[in-house]
């Protein structure tokens, strides 16, 4: 079977007709311009990695348990006709699953993931909320809290470094510059909270 060719437009057509939180549509966001980052930075095919990163948990908000996602979703996307390698590596990134993370771009969605979570929830504490002059050294210093964002996993955003061969605090930068191209979007540009 040969795979279709998908667009951005086609991608955020269904990641909108799945999700109606901001927040996580604001997430998968994120996700996918560190993705595309990341791609340039290895010379990878950005609009195939950007894609990964928009997907990546568009069937969390209908399918939240850690056993059907992104099962459910992975299943629509291969019936559908996306590339393998794009399930492949959004399937991977649940590590419920058990789908081992072999590509550079596997590896690049699990990095980024919990990353720009974290890198968001120290945004919105800022006084500015603004990504505008947010320091890796910031973003470590709130990682020692184990209080912050006590939901996001630091061990899988170190682990995360690791696999890439990247070291931490440039991982943190790489993310953060990503995520101020779009900063508006994501309402992390001390904007106010009418930014979508």
């Amino acid at each position: 079977m040969t795979a279709k060719t998908y667009t951005r437009d086609d991608a955020l057509a269904l990641m909108t007709e799945w999700t109606r939180s901001e927040s996580l549509c604001r997430h998968m966001l994120s996700v996918e311009v560190a993705m595309r980052a990341y791609a340039r930075h290895f010379g990878e095919d950005e609009e195939l990695w950007g894609l990964t990163g928009l997907l990546h948990d568009f069937d969390y908000e209908r399918y939240p348990s850690l056993e059907d996602h992104p099962r459910v979703g992975a299943a629509l996307l291969e019936a559908d006709g996306y590339p393998a390698e794009l399930v492949h590596a959004i399937r991977s990134h649940n590590h419920i699953l058990g789908v081992p993370r072999v590509s550079l771009m596997d590896k690049a969605l699990f990095a980024v993931d919990e990353l720009t979570g974290f890198i968001t929830a120290a945004t919105l504490v800022r006084p500015n909320r603004s990504l505008d002059g947010l320091e890796p050294k910031s973003v470590r210093k709130r990682m020692k809290d184990k209080a912050f964002a006590r939901q996001v996993s630091r061990e899988d955003i170190t682990q995360g470094a690791e696999l890439l061969g990247v070291d931490l605090d440039d991982h943190i930068a790489i993310v953060i510059a990503a995520m101020r191209d779009i900063a508006p979007a994501l309402g992390l540009d001390g904007g106010g909270s009418d930014a979508g």
